[in-house]
């Protein structure tokens, strides 16, 4: 079993910058690939951002691929999205993920985070 905690969202005015956090619980932190989906008001759940295990490979939405990025720290059971040049658009509630397999699909993870809300101001 393994417990997300996410952290770190917020207001942001455009062109602003804003890192998550999400602590993991449980001892298989490296053996899981994490993600970061979000979803805002009337929309479907969207993939952000994933990593591998052992952190060697990283993937990205076309939507935020030069703006976001993610990495992880293993010693410390923790998985980090450092957004900069927000847009309004990337206002949504962002959710850390667990799993394995194919990173860009939700149904590929078994935990989810309870989400942290993130607002960019236009």
């Amino acid at each position: 079993q393994v417990q997300l905690v996410e952290s770190g969202g917020g207001l942001v005015q455009a062109g602003g910058s804003l890192r998550l956090s999400c602590a993991a619980s449980g001892r298989t932190f490296s053996t899981y690939a994490m993600g970061w989906f979000r979803q805002a008001p009337g929309k479907v759940q969207e993939f952000v951002a994933a990593i591998s295990g052992s952190g060697g490979y990283t993937y990205y939405s076309d939507s935020v691929k030069g703006r976001f990025t993610i990495s992880r720290d293993n010693a410390k059971n923790t998985v980090y999205l450092q957004m900069n040049s927000l847009k309004p658009e990337d206002t949504a509630v962002y959710y850390c993920t667990a799993g394995r397999g194919q990173p860009r699909l939700a149904a590929n993870y078994d935990y989810w985070g309870q989400g942290t809300q993130v607002t960019v101001s236009s």
